[in-house]
């Protein structure tokens, strides 16, 4: 019986999970909108973070390794594996991407609090030419 119950609790059936002292706290925290503010740009350097470093390591590389293909130092391969790093230039994460076989996707979306749409058409640019004299 008791391994039936234990089945049922892993797949989550009959049980709903209590919150910890940790839980109600970050909700009491993220009332306040800029502890919410910082808590969302933390996790967004996050997934930076951990996207990078996993390329990393599925590519079998460690950061000295991918500091060498990058002709850099150990230390800028770390900081943008570093959860509290925001700087991050779009030259550099496409410099790490082409080194890992990736590439670098940016995406806007909206602020759903604010209730205002993005833009939903495409922009095509184009080139401009000089002009004959």
């Amino acid at each position: 019986m008791h391994r039936k119950r234990a089945d049922a609790r892993l797949a989550g059936e009959n049980e709903i999970m209590k919150k910890t002292n940790f839980d109600l706290h970050l909700e009491e925290q993220l009332r306040n909108p800029d502890f919410a503010e910082r808590f969302k740009r933390a996790g967004e350097a996050w997934d930076v973070a951990l996207q990078i470093s996993a390329l990393r390591e599925k590519a079998g590389l460690s950061q000295k390794d991918l500091a060498r293909k990058l002709k850099t130092s150990e230390q800028p391969i770390s900081r943008l594996e570093s959860s509290s790093y925001e700087g991050h230039s779009l030259a550099n994460l496409r410099r790490v991407a082409e080194a890992l076989h990736a590439r670098v996707r940016v995406v806007f979306e909206p602020d759903e609090k604010s209730g205002k749409r993005v833009a939903q058409r495409t922009t095509t640019y184009r080139v401009k030419r000089a002009a004959a004299k």
